[in-house]
């Protein structure tokens, strides 16, 4: 959805400041009747004025007289058929004062079954007794009052506006006035924002509270756009705040949390590509033919451990595709096997900001816990451990098969892909030129020959390597001596490397150099029939002839140019199959030497690199779909997007210490694998959502991610991006740990990889931003200035330096990135951090008033409680009605924070909460 939101919503927002005591709500509301005709798009103004039943009180009277009230505020829906109240949502609690101001908001999700007929119930509490043992054990409260109105009323009034009262609960005694209004969305004007001053002005005269609220949430977006996002951004959850600047106006704040689709067809589709890529591997396995017993045993080997990577890999597809319900993985299921491949609670949250007269700023940051193989656990480590142990472990304990390095492993698969790339459109080419030969046209067969020249050239360049001579000599050599009847007699390493007896070194170089030959054949002739061509059809200029000893011994002039170019063309065809036959099989020796080096550890190593692997591409084809809808309009976005490509900057909060060290090297691997990613826009065939679905196509040595866009969206798109080209991401990691495993680690620990991904990530950063040759870039200093600080950040010892990472994502944003906040399950630190930044850049960006920092921090942390309350209408509210509390989570960090301060406290709170355990269950 994005911020383009449609739907039934009910948003509870306090506004009126002190000293009058009241609660400010807006409610959104979307809706349709037939016998009704009114706005889609409004807003709804719920001012209420709590009172005592003197008429002279001021105050707000709690339940007890020498106490201040613990304000709340919930909003409740009533069904008339059914006639049930269902509490939906609360505002936060204000403690202990007379004139509270609430600033958190409240929303109904788009598929809310509201209608005109629907009653809205506000009701205002005092809680009591708020601190408890149990969080989960409902608050006590004392009902203050209460008022009710239906949605038809409100849009069948006049003005737009309804005076209620509000009512003790026996519904007789008046204790305050209500005064909703309903006002159509726009953007904030200065009159506005002074109408609303006006209007307080006047509620302290009349002791009536007037506010009206404009605020603008229209969709902006061409209306395929806004649908289209529906396809990937299910179950959103909105908050609405109201915040004051530092000239006395008011902000307008949307925070918006979707779950995205992708968390799992992203992981199914790569599943899918697995499997089909080790199949493929199983089958050029088999292709080698003939073997020597020694090679053939290694063979059966390896076929047999890739057939149980692929048979609990379709296990693993077989039970995700069974899954329905939520489009995210929760922490509680990151050890579930058939879920390893699923990123952990992954939400995309997005936090829209209205200031009078200024244009809407959107926020965008995806969060995401690390992308790890939890299920395999971390004894051993992590990736980047493992895999250093293994490449060594190989090295000296290779002895039944040729080591060959990563280097040489990555081009075999290099080689695998270009031979079979090349070969079916080099036989295209040469039939297109037989065609064009047929139908005797000189220019179609120039312009065929010069593209079959350049294909055939690349082929040949691409198996110019020793690699592959060296392949061959060790596939036709025999290992030393056969093994025993067992086959599992170990080799010496020096032996499984003869010299070769049968197999002609040279043989090679005369296989790949009969492909040139023959193409130079058939350049030959076709520059001997374009002499036949009289003078007016020979206007292009000629090739410079090769001419070659045994080029063309002999052919008929006045014979068929297809004739004559056939044995040609066949003989080319036919040295480009013997060479693709020989180089597949030395490059499969090859990868089976590789995979027989590493049974058992490698194929489980290339197990858990596939599960982080997966984990983080869904998150990075999340981000890329989010921020390539926000940016449709913004054409410096797409000229940067096809020119360089996006930075996607991911910040972890993971310690180094414990099992988190392990989550942090995977994670590693993880995002630096997603260089291998690039993105390519296609138009869709529909706007059917199934096919607005990314699609994952490729290797696991390079993957295309291709986003389809509805028709209209792709014509907003520049050339080069219709065109298909490639769109690249550079993805950099950061990391620093902030909670209290990292106090410990700094004290007594190792932080040198946190240090080392720091600088390492640092370098593509600055290198990213170097090779962007806009003006709107590199004219800029504050960018500068910011990577600067940045470099001398990760350079200085000094701990728990959060510095880094509010530059690096202070840098992304303003090099219009994708950003990423992770820690172990996206919870508690992802969420302090992620409404630390948002407060920051209210403040920063939108001249947040600094006295209420610390109030908006504590509402965007406050937990939200919805619809656990369900009463009888008719009941007492007060006896039957309870509401789950809803403190700050903010308070339950601040005693830690503190004793991140010194070790030395840290070590007497564990004391101290020692004693207390031990007190406890004695």
């Amino acid at each position: 959805m994005l911020g383009f939101y449609s739907g039934n919503v009910l948003t509870v927002l306090s506004l009126c400041p002190p000293p009058f005591i009241n609660s400010l709500f807006l409610l959104h509301l979307s809706l349709s009747s037939p016998t009704l005709s009114f706005s889609l798009s409004v807003f709804l103004c719920v001012c209420v004025c709590v009172s005592s039943p003197s008429p002279e009180c001021r105050d707000l009277i709690g339940s007890g007289r020498d106490r201040k009230p613990n304000a709340l505020v919930q909003v409740a829906v009533i069904d008339p058929r059914e006639q049930y109240l269902v509490s939906h949502a609360c505002t936060e609690i204000v403690e202990g004062s007379r004139d509270p101001l609430f600033l958190t908001g409240v929303t109904f999700p788009p598929e809310y079954p509201a209608s005109p007929e629907t009653l809205v119930k506000l009701t205002v509490y005092d809680v009591r007794d708020k601190a408890r043992d149990n969080v989960s054990k409902p608050l006590s409260v004392s009902f203050l009052g209460s008022a009710t109105f239906s949605v038809s009323d409100l849009l069948r009034s006049k003005d737009d506006q309804l005076t209620l009262n509000l009512r003790s609960s026996d519904g007789v005694l008046a204790v305050g006035t209500v005064l909703v209004s309903r006002v159509n969305m726009g953007e904030m004007e200065e009159g506005d924002v002074d109408h609303i001053t006006a209007d307080v002005q006047q509620a302290q005269k009349v002791r009536t509270c007037v506010c009206v609220c404009v605020c603008l949430y229209e969709n902006r977006s061409p209306p395929d756009v806004s649908a289209s996002t529906n396809a990937f951004f299910k179950n959103p959850v909105c908050k609405v705040y109201k915040f004051q600047t530092v000239d006395s106006k008011w902000m307008l704040v949307r925070e918006q949390m979707e779950e995205c689709t992708l968390s799992f067809s992203i992981p199914r589709q790569l599943l899918h590509l697995y499997i089909q890529e080790d199949m493929r591997r199983i089958q050029e396995l088999r292709d080698l033919g003939e073997l020597s017993p020694h090679w053939d045993n290694l063979r059966k080997e390896v076929i047999g451990r890739y057939g149980q990577v692929i048979a609990a890999y379709q296990e693993t597809l077989a039970e995700l595709n069974k899954i329905t319900g939520p489009s995210f993985k929760p922490s509680c299921s990151k050890a579930q096997r058939y879920l390893e491949f699923i990123p952990i609670n992954l939400h995309t949250q997005r936090m829209r900001v209205t200031c009078p007269r200024q244009t809407d700023a959107f926020y965008d940051v995806i969060t995401v816990g690390a992308p790890a193989a939890h299920f395999q656990g971390f004894k051993g480590g992590g990736l980047q451990r493992l895999l250093s142990r293994h490449e060594a472990e190989k090295k000296s304990t290779a002895y039944q098969c040729i080591y060959y390095s990563p280097e040489h492993t990555a081009k075999a698969q290099e080689v695998l892909h270009s031979v079979g790339h090349l070969q079916p459109l080099i036989s295209g080419l040469a039939d297109q030129l037989l065609q064009a030969a047929q139908q005797h046209s000189m220019a179609g067969l120039r312009e065929a020959l010069k593209t079959l020249a350049g294909k055939t050239e690349q082929f040949v360049h691409a198996l110019k390597d020793e690699l592959v001579k060296s392949a061959l000599l060790a596939l036709h050599a025999n290992p030393g001596h056969s093994p025993g009847e067992d086959g599992q007699t170990p080799l010496k390493r020096q032996d499984s490397i003869p010299c070769h007896k049968e197999y002609d070194e040279e043989e090679w170089d005369r296989v790949w150099a009969d492909v040139a030959k023959s193409l130079n054949c058939v350049i030959a002739m076709v520059d001997k029939l374009q002499e036949q061509e009289p003078i007016s059809n020979n206007q292009e200029q000629p090739i410079p002839k090769q001419v070659l000893a045994d080029v063309i011994t002999s052919h008929n002039p006045e014979g068929d140019w297809r004739e004559q170019l056939c044995p040609l063309v066949v003989r080319l065809k036919e040295c480009v199959a013997e060479v693709v036959v020989r180089a597949r099989r030395a490059m499969t020796f090859v990868l089976l030497q590789e995979a027989a080096c590493s049974i058992p550890q490698g194929l489980f190593l290339k197990q858990r690199r596939d599960v982080v692997f997966s984990q983080a591409l869904a998150a990075l084809a999340c981000g890329f779909v989010m921020r390539l809808y926000a940016g449709m309009e913004d054409k410096g976005f797409l000229r940067q997007l096809h020119l360089v490509g996006l930075v996607a900057q991911f910040e972890s909060l993971l310690s180094t210490y414990s099992e988190e060290i392990g989550m942090l090297e995977d994670m590693e691997v993880g995002i630096s694998d997603l260089h291998r990613v690039a993105f390519k826009i296609t138009q869709a065939k529909t706007d059917d959502p199934c096919d607005l679905q990314p699609v994952v196509i490729g290797r696991r040595e390079h993957y295309t991610v291709e986003v389809p866009l509805p028709r209209l969206a792709f014509q907003m798109l520049p050339h080069e991006i219709k065109e298909g080209k490639a769109l690249q991401v550079y993805p950099v990691l950061f990391n620093v740990g902030i909670n209290e495993q990292q106090t410990i680690a700094d004290r007594f620990g190792d932080i040198s990889l946190q240090e080392r991904i720091n600088q390492r990530n640092f370098e593509i950063l600055d290198s990213y931003y170097k090779s962007l040759s806009l003006p709107c870039f590199q004219t800029r200093t504050d960018l500068k200035d910011l990577l600067g600080t940045l470099g001398q950040n990760v350079v200085t010892k000094k701990r728990k330096n959060v510095e880094i990472l509010w530059l690096a994502g202070t840098i992304c944003r303003r090099l219009n990135g994708i950003r990423f906040t992770s820690c172990k399950s996206a919870k508690d630190r992802t969420s302090m951090s992620v409404t630390l930044e948002q407060c920051a850049l209210l403040r920063d960006e939108h001249q947040l008033n600094k006295d209420y920092f610390i109030r908006a921090l504590d509402c965007m942390r406050s937990r939200l409680t919805q619809g656990e309350v369900v009463c009888q209408w008719d009941s007492d509210p007060e006896a039957a009605c309870s509401v789950a509390e809803n403190k700050p989570a903010s308070r339950h960090f601040y005693p830690i924070a503190l004793l991140l301060v010194s070790s030395h406290l840290l070590v007497v709170w564990l004391i101290l909460s020692l004693v207390f355990l031990l007190a406890k269950y004695q």
